[in-house]
């Protein structure tokens, strides 16, 4: 009887295996190039071509399956492209059971199917990266490109190699104004010598935005980019800790809370993240203030989950800054307070109108200040 089957395979399978597997190695974890030297860099063929049953009935997962037909046995769909070492570990586990079929075969379909997802991306769906990390309080903001990008798949691809960094770390405190203005003159300054040229280019004219800052910077980077410009933002969620959109809570929605008098000077409590109690912002001011409030019912620091919260958020807001300036005129300031997720922030600032709307001046938590501080005041199309 025959024990062992001819280890021929063609160079038609080899081509196969070598396409399904984009020139990577398919035991899970490794992913190493297949074609190149690690050290040399040089073009090299480092591949080797792991059977996942055995052409052996004695072999470690024997035949299973195609003890009918063992013709098929080097058929692409039963190899696996490997590199050496891998290959080498495959073979060491003599009875099959660490790295039985069923698990070689799961790890295979795994990696050709995470090959067809990316490569199948239509070339329109280039997207800038655009990276902006600032120190929020004592903590920084390190960014991970890796992770950003993972996010976008399989939507979008990065259209550069290098990200879009508009970081920077200032060595002032965010209790004082130096810190704001130094933060927003950085921002200005690279936005116009980084970005700009790329929106006018237009080649792509679209832009994937990850950040971590505080409130009053995201709100001006959004004004920056308006909701003219083609922007994903993104938001990095604790539970699961991911940037990558959740499925849409059933039953959410934001509400408006409005004052019984418009005709102090107004003010907006944006309490999302966090509740922002009334009397925290009365103290600050000796006059009477006219309060109004966007809030949801339960405020928490992870309940923006997905997109769709997101495009709700920009509505409600354009539809609130309109509220706003028919109650208290065009000319009034609206000092806002901010509680609320990041990506709200950068599209709080995308959704303004620089014509039509009434001057900003925000205002950001300070633990070391002991309350609110005001940070960046927003006037017409310019951050003052």
């Amino acid at each position: 009887m025959i024990k062992e089957v001819k280890r021929h395979i063609t160079r038609e399978t080899e081509r196969v295996l070598w396409a399904r597997s984009a020139g990577r190695c398919e035991f899970s974890g490794c992913n190493r190039i297949l074609y190149q030297s690690p050290i040399t860099k040089e073009s090299v063929n480092v591949s080797e071509k792991a059977h996942i049953y055995s052409v052996s009935e004695d072999g470690p997962r024997g035949w299973g399956p195609f003890t009918i037909n063992k013709g098929n046995l080097n058929n692409a769909s039963n190899l696996m492209l490997v590199c050496h070492d891998c290959h080498k570990t495959i073979d060491q586990d003599k009875d099959g059971r660490r790295y039985s079929a069923e698990l070689l075969i799961e790890w295979k379909r795994q990696h050709e199917q995470r090959v067809a997802i990316v490569t199948g991306i239509r070339p329109n769906k280039k997207s800038h990266v655009i990276l902006y990390g600032a120190n929020i309080g004592e903590q920084n903001s390190p960014l991970q490109v890796e992770a950003a990008v993972e996010a976008m798949f399989p939507e979008w691809y990065p259209a550069e190699e290098r990200t879009v960094n508009l970081s920077m770390s200032s060595t002032h405190e965010d209790q004082t104004k130096e810190f704001w203005k130094t933060e927003s003159d950085h921002l200005r300054r690279v936005f116009s010598r980084d970005i700009r040229p790329r929106i006018e280019e237009a080649d792509p004219y679209h832009f994937s935005l990850f950040s971590l800052a505080p409130q009053p910077l995201l709100i001006m980077l959004g004004t920056l980019l308006t909701d003219k410009v083609p922007v994903e933002v993104y938001q990095l969620h604790r539970e699961p800790q991911t940037w990558k959109w959740q499925s849409h809570p059933e039953g959410f929605c934001f509400r408006v809370n409005q004052p019984e008098n418009v005709q102090h000077d107004p003010v907006l409590l944006i309490s999302l993240s966090d509740r922002i109690n009334p009397t925290r912002v009365t103290s600050m001011f000796t006059g009477n203030i006219s309060i109004w409030e966007l809030t949801i019912a339960d405020c928490h620091n992870d309940f923006l989950k997905s997109q769709a919260q997101l495009s709700m958020f920009r509505e409600t807001v354009r539809r609130l800054m309109v509220s706003i300036k028919e109650a208290h005129g065009q000319g009034r300031p609206l000092r806002i307070f901010p509680a609320m997720p990041v990506a709200c922030a950068v599209e709080l600032g995308r959704v303004r109108m620089p014509k039509a709307d009434m001057p900003w001046i925000v205002y950001d938590q300070n633990n070391k200040a002991g309350g609110f501080v005001e940070t960046i005041p927003i006037i017409g199309g310019e951050n003052g």
